[in-house]
């Protein structure tokens, strides 16, 4: 019953793409009104972000190149998925309350706000990908074939996304705490998954546990892909358990979407 709910959600949404194109466009384009540098601060907040991470590990703690990796490129390849995740989370959260007018009107899909703004997260996400790879290139460091399985991990890093997304959008309209909440537990997440530090410093028992959090996967994919050049399917257990957690992430986001949407308009 879940499953075929969820495909006519699904299909709600593909029949809607030019609209979610559209409206992600418009989006865009809206950051950036009134602004003299225009798409350039799109470049200039992940530049000034890397940075400061970079001076305070690299410089002030003396964090050291992570095998015969640069430190600056081992951040940044974590940091990539990160900001995209807790990003778009943040946005969509605030996405149905945001568009009330919108979301009023009876013929109005509600569930494309969450993917409008994964759709227009990925630019900023393009433009940490185009840092990496810079990067990568000043280091002498070499552009095997594998990068091209951080599709994969981008598509793994989109659904976990949207399914989170959907289940807080609908959860704030009625509950107005839920941005304080996610906003505190990403903060958390974001210290709590190894990103500026080595997973390997923990004993194999805390790691375990560490690597019950799906951003994990994929973040060490990315370092993988980007980086080590280690094939997905190398993980095949933890492949398993990723999308098992997923599954269920995107099942529920999707039913509670479709459950609470009836009653948006009259809260709102």
């Amino acid at each position: 019953m879940i499953i075929k709910g969820f495909c006519r959600f699904l299909e709600l949404i593909l029949k809607q793409r030019y609209l979610i194109v559209s409206m992600a466009k418009r989006e865009i384009a809206e950051q950036y009104v009134g602004s003299f540098l225009g798409f350039i601060w799109t470049f200039i907040k992940p530049l000034v972000m890397i940075s400061v991470f970079w001076f305070v590990f690299s410089v002030g703690f003396k964090s050291k190149p992570m095998g015969d990796v640069p430190f600056v490129v081992w951040l940044t390849s974590g940091m990539a998925p990160w900001f995209f995740f807790s990003e778009t989370i943040m946005a969509s959260t605030g996405a149905v309350v945001g568009n009330a007018p919108l979301v009023k009107k009876t013929l109005f899909p509600s569930q494309i706000l969450p993917v409008v703004k994964l759709l227009s997260g990925l630019i900023t996400h393009a433009v940490f990908l185009s840092i990496l790879f810079a990067l990568l290139l000043l280091q002498g460091i070499s552009i095997g074939f594998h990068v091209v399985q951080f599709v994969y991990y981008l598509f793994c890093l989109s659904v976990l996304t949207l399914g989170f997304s959907w289940f807080c959008a609908s959860l704030n309209v009625f509950v107005r705490d839920v941005g304080q909440v996610v906003a505190l537990v990403l903060q958390v997440g974001f210290w709590g998954t190894p990103i500026f530090w080595d997973i390997n410093m923990m004993s194999p028992e805390l790691q375990q546990w560490l690597k019950l959090n799906p951003v994990y996967y994929i973040v060490q994919g990315y370092r993988e892909s980007f980086i080590y050049y280690v094939p997905f399917w190398h993980h095949k257990m933890y492949t398993v358990y990723f999308w098992a957690f997923t599954g269920v992430v995107i099942l529920c986001g999707a039913y509670v979407f479709r459950k609470l949407k009836p009653q948006f308009a009259d809260v709102l």
